[in-house]
């Protein structure tokens, strides 16, 4: 009670400093300074009724009824420094927690989540960068047919950017305009990125890398480096980067179907880590030589893992988007940043509400299904724990699938709730445990 107190406080004084800021922006000394700002705030409540639950381990969702409250609250400063550069600083707080402590299912219902390292509040820099594009080509223009409601100037240029410091590699790489955001789309964890994308990153998301774009005016290639964290879903990040980092490439095409934009990506990445091998952690218990089963600590570096993606997003009409994802790691290290997933599928539709009135409202609804490696099931069954899962045996392995369906309503300017339902069938790939039937309410307040 006394840490969601600090988080009302906290969160009222970052709300209390932006609307002080939106009061002062007709003033000349802010207009003209290049300076630009973003606020939001975000709290979910999220629960779920008792459910089967005939064991349970140490990293297992709770089987009796619970609930949990998770806030972020984020101000986003941007200031141009003279032509293509730009400099942005992002201070965020965040507090409470997920249900279980964020354990117990691999596509956890509160993307919100992963970046609560701690339930007390606590305010820390989510990203500080510099970023640079570079013109490669002149400007030119074209003359457009006014008699099909064209601008009669175009401008198309081809450039490269850079982006350096602390931000997110999920920033730049797996985005989806219909599922990316717990903030405001679906909540599930592995539906605001590829579940099976073990991107690098400390507990709370973010890491110190650099991204460097080489964009046309129909596709963008994409490639990025980064820090590990030090240990599995660490909070400090390795900075010995020659022996620990992640190689991170992809290619975005957009193209048009049916006169419908869409957008494709296609994405590959290289991680070398401290993550133990999931065989040899089994076989060394087998062999009495080391019991602890213990992939979390590290204890030499050289470990790799290497993962693809496919993502895309469809327009389908003036009102409603789909998208899809594919994913897949070789699943034979232990996960080290994101989700305990090795391959998944997932796709959705959302449909806004334009055609009945509400056009800031909108409904999503999607599938999703995740699995792990053989090496990854064989380490769970012999007792062994993840940092989200682990039931203490898995005898009767499953993919773990889920639904989600949400409605968000705008409620006043800036102000929007959503009351969502996530059914998740084989938690953790456990046929013994669960169906489980998850109940959220989400506040979210944008300027």
């Amino acid at each position: 009670m006394k840490s969601l107190r600090k988080i009302i406080s906290i969160s009222g004084w970052l709300l209390l400093l932006s609307f002080s800021a939106a009061a002062q922006t007709d003033h000349s000394l802010l207009k003209d300074s290049g300076w630009s700002y973003h606020f939001q705030f975000t709290g979910i409540l999220q629960g779920h009724p008792s459910f089967e639950s005939p064991y349970s381990g140490t990293n297992s969702l709770q089987g009796n009824s619970e609930s949990a409250f998770s806030v972020t609250s984020t101000l986003d400063f941007s200031r141009k420094l003279w032509h293509g550069a730009s400099i942005y600083f992002d201070p965020e707080m965040v507090g409470g927690k997920g249900m279980s402590s964020t354990l117990g299912v691999a596509g956890f219902p509160n993307g919100e989540t992963f970046r609560i390292g701690d339930p007390a509040p606590n305010v820390y820099v989510a990203r500080i960068f510099y970023r640079q594009y570079i013109d490669l080509d002149k400007a030119h223009f074209e003359e457009i047919d006014e008699d099909v409601n064209q601008v009669k100037e175009r401008v198309s240029t081809s450039r490269i950017g850079f982006n350096f410091g602390k931000f997110g590699l999920a920033d730049f790489f797996d985005n989806n305009s219909v599922s990316h955001n717990p903030r405001t789309d679906f909540m599930n964890w592995a539906l605001m990125n590829n579940g099976a994308y073990d991107y690098a990153a400390n507990t709370r998301g973010y890491t110190y890398a650099l991204v460097i774009e080489y964009i046309k005016p129909g596709w963008t290639l994409r490639y990025g480096t980064g820090l590990e964290p030090t240990h599995s879903n660490g909070d400090s990040l390795n900075f010995n980067y020659f022996k620990t980092n992640s190689q991170n490439l992809e290619w975005e095409k957009k193209y048009l179907l049916a006169k419908h934009p869409g957008v494709l990506r296609l994405l590959v990445y290289y991680n070398t880590s401290k993550a133990p091998n999931y065989n040899q952690v089994v076989q060394e218990k087998l062999n009495g030589t080391d019991t602890s089963m213990d992939v979390i600590y590290g204890k030499q570096y050289g470990s790799k893992k290497i993962g693809l993606g496919i993502n895309g997003e469809q327009e389908l009409g003036p009102s409603s988007k789909a998208f899809m994802r594919l994913g897949w790691n070789d699943g034979q290290t232990a996960t080290w940043a994101f989700a305990e997933i090795d391959n998944t599928a997932s796709m959705g539709i959302r449909l806004f509400g334009k055609n009945w009135g509400r056009p800031e409202d909108n409904i999503g609804w999607a599938l999703l299904s995740n699995g792990i490696s053989a090496a990854h099931r064989n380490f769970l069954n012999a007792g062994g724990y993840g940092f989200m899962i682990g039931d203490g045996k898995l005898p009767h392995y499953t993919r773990e699938n889920i639904l989600e369906i949400f409605y968000e309503i705008l409620i006043f300017k800036n102000l929007w709730g959503s009351l969502d339902y996530q059914f998740v069938g084989h938690p953790a790939y456990n046929r013994d445990r669960g169906p489980v039937n998850v109940f959220a309410a989400r506040v979210h307040i944008e300027l």
